[in-house]
């Protein structure tokens, strides 16, 4: 394994339900990671936060949000609730024309770190529900030593990304895509390599190669 990428499965050190301790993606993202990673500056290490992710955590993820939105702005109509959990949250979705992000293994959530494994200074938590979360929060603005450190990590990260095919999701600035509908809509192409996924389990290992020996015969 390259020492200028690391994984962190932050779902799963959150103790999040159903959550798992891997970070799955498809192989073509893998290796525009390695790429991204390869870009960085010597000491610099990207760090995989999320990949796919289950089903069952897209949903707990999406009404969690939604249930603290709806308790925190009580003059919101359910729509509004809705559309502002959005912001930072997919809705939970198999429909092959528009599947989660994450569910396609073509999302990643990614930071960066030192050579010592601390996180840099992004400006905002992953994940957080704030208007700094957005990727270009802090351009074009008058800012102090620590938000002009925050605003060239994040361009170091987004530069390295985008240079290595991945296009960013503007209203989190962890969130890169590959090929998913996500990646289609915002680079210009006109379809999806990737649908919704998930890891070969046993079940599905034993039906692949059962097919193969009966077709073999």
């Amino acid at each position: 394994m390259s020492k200028r990428i690391g994984f962190y499965p932050a779902y799963y050190k959150m103790n999040v339900a159903n959550s798992i301790p891997e970070c799955h993606v498809r192989s073509q993202v893998f290796d525009r990671l390695l790429h991204a990673a390869s870009l960085l500056p010597k000491g610099i290490q990207l760090v995989v936060l999320d990949g796919w992710r289950p089903f069952a955590v897209q949903q707990y993820l999406f009404d969690t949000l939604v249930n603290l939105i709806m308790h925190t702005h009580v003059q919101l109509t359910s729509e509004e609730v809705n559309l502002a959990a959005r912001n930072l949250v997919s809705p939970p979705s198999t429909d092959p024309r528009a599947p989660s992000p994450h569910l396609t293994g073509g999302s990643v959530d990614v930071t960066l770190a030192d050579d010592e494994g601390r996180f840099l200074d992004m400006g905002s938590l992953f994940d957080e529900a704030s208007p700094s979360s957005w990727t270009y929060y802090f351009e074009d603005k008058s800012l102090n030593s620590r938000e002009t450190l925050a605003r060239n990590n994040r361009r170091m990260l987004f530069n390295a990304m985008t240079k290595s095919g991945f296009t960013n999701l503007p209203s989190e600035w962890w969130h890169y895509d590959f090929g998913n509908q996500l990646w289609a809509y915002n680079s210009g192409n006109q379809n999806a390599i990737y649908g919704a996924t998930r890891p070969l389990g046993i079940e599905k290992l034993w039906q692949k190669q059962l097919s193969r020996d009966i077709s073999s015969r």
